[in-house]
């Protein structure tokens, strides 16, 4: 039996919503992980992770929003799909990926 494991995180930056956006590419790239979908309007991004021994890759969906001229809220959602088998070696998958973006995506604003 298979089901979604679910993680979210949102944060707030201290940078402008354009400079946040360039950056979100840059970070995926970094991770090597394969942008889906990417929407520039919206600022919203889907992203499928690589899978690991024993685990499934997991989809990340994106999104960036302005709060005022100097901050932006990022909140990343992670789902990983897992079994009853995989669910023993897959504990907090989701959340490490969640955290490896949002480390990458400061070290490249940083």
């Amino acid at each position: 039996m298979a089901y979604l494991r679910k993680e979210k995180e949102t944060v707030e930056i201290s940078y402008p919503l354009g400079r946040v956006w360039e950056a979100i590419p840059k970070a995926l790239t970094s991770l090597e992980w394969k942008v889906e979908k990417i929407d520039d309007m919206k600022h919203h991004v889907k992203v499928k992770t690589k899978a690991g021994f024993m685990s499934f890759s997991s989809v990340l969906v994106i999104d960036a929003v302005l709060v005022d001229e100097k901050t932006t809220r990022v909140s990343v959602v992670a789902e990983t799909p897992v079994t009853t088998i995989t669910s023993l070696t897959d504990f907090g998958r989701a959340r490490d990926r969640v955290e490896l973006f949002i480390n990458e995506l400061a070290k490249q604003l940083g």
